[in-house]
């Protein structure tokens, strides 16, 4: 066991999980072609939303017949967007097993008031999946929980010839994990997770089954003018053009863009799953080496390789709550390991960043100053 500090010190302590780590390559000279001071309708600005819009189509393998916008107020904005525009035409299953996933099922049952059928599970766990009935209802759920750590192992529980629709929260899967298009209706992800965007920027993903919804449905309530994603009971398409609905931030954009070449210069989609791939086994091994530690997951099969939640596991431990804080404010103080607390409304514990755009050379370099942390607070109990 560790008594004394590591030497080697992680070259970026960045383990936020949003906004997340910039690319490895980041420099404020690589945004010096934004289109700063340009109208983003102007024909600068639409291209650069345009190959926004593109190359996200590019890299995740989006189909070709599937509309990719880009929203405000981020994966929130585009998440409420779907729920107000596309539900209250049929029944509705909402799945949560973490904090946003509740936030969802708070929207739809209190703010909608639509009669849902609720499906939750504990922090660490997930619900069961074959008991949701996708060939009937529209299902609202998060692909990967991203204050749980746990995130749905496979799509075989969505019915190929579903009638309802699919809204999913991908927030921090996208670019991270395969997700089947042909299962999901409507994808939502924000540029500030796993490529280290600028925030307040989100993504709206709708397939032909969703469009046709849109098309065909007008829901009984008022829709605010930022929400409207129809006009005429026709969707408006400029929207998935790059023609967005409010001034998006043409720096915002261009980062975004730096974050792409990127993507595609570590190998694409299969490149980035692969670095948070061995992000997460580097945690996990670590984890399973050492009795005082363990991932919030319960089962491997749902365990997130984006943010990864440990619980602290010792009879030692006096106040939970308090000794994780102070775990990780010891490692915030020595500049190892930053915004490593679980999310507030989580267990007590930590949070580990480990998408693509963190180094596996850092996680390895910030694990010894862990348990050197951990070893610290347990002498400092007395």
């Amino acid at each position: 066991m560790a008594t004394h500090a590591p030497a080697t010190r992680p070259v970026n302590p960045r383990f936020s999980s949003g906004p997340c780590a910039k690319i490895p390559t980041f420099s404020l000279d690589k945004l010096s072609d934004a289109a700063l001071g340009r109208s983003h309708r102007a024909a600068v600005g639409k291209t650069k939303l345009k190959d926004a819009i593109e190359g996200t189509r590019e890299i995740l393998g989006i189909p070709a017949d599937y509309k990719i916008g880009i929203v405000p107020a981020s994966d929130t904005g585009a998440v409420e967007m779907a729920l107000w525009n596309l539900l209250g035409a049929r029944g509705v299953e909402m799945l949560a097993w973490e904090s946003f996933g509740a936030g969802w099922v708070t929207d739809v049952v209190k703010q909608l008031k639509i009669d849902a059928e609720v499906k939750t599970a504990d922090y660490g766990q997930i619900v069961d999946l074959a008991t949701v009935d996708t060939k009937n209802n529209d299902v609202v759920f998060t692909w990967n929980g991203t204050t749980s750590g746990v995130r749905v192992p496979n799509a075989d529980w969505i019915a190929d010839d579903r009638e309802g629709l699919t809204i999913c929260d991908a927030t921090s899967a996208a670019f991270a994990m395969d997700l089947p298009w042909d299962k999901l209706d409507v994808t939502t992800f924000s540029w500030q997770k796993v490529l280290g965007g600028e925030a307040a920027h989100g993504i709206l993903v709708l397939s032909p089954r969703a469009v046709e919804r849109l098309e065909s449905y007008t829901p009984a309530w008022p829709l605010p003018k930022i929400f409207r994603l129809t006009k005429g009971g026709k969707l408006i398409d400029g929207i998935f053009s790059g023609a967005t609905i409010n001034t998006p931030s043409m720096l915002a954009v261009e980062d975004y863009l730096v974050a792409l070449d990127w993507a595609r210069d570590v190998g694409g989609l299969q490149g980035l799953k692969d670095r948070a791939d061995a992000n997460a086994q580097a945690v996990f091994d670590f984890c399973d080496a050492r009795p005082w530690i363990a991932n919030l997951a319960e089962d491997e099969a749902t365990r997130s390789n984006t943010s990864v939640c440990l619980k602290f596991d010792d009879a030692r431990i006096q106040d939970g709550a308090a000794f994780a804080k102070a775990v990780a404010k010891r490692l915030e103080a020595e500049n190892i390991a930053l915004d490593i607390g679980a999310y507030r409304d989580a267990p007590a514990g930590l949070r580990i960043w480990c998408g693509g755009t963190v180094e596996t050379a850092d996680i390895a370099a910030m694990l010894p100053w862990l348990e050197w942390a951990f070893e610290a607070e347990i002498a400092a109990q007395g």
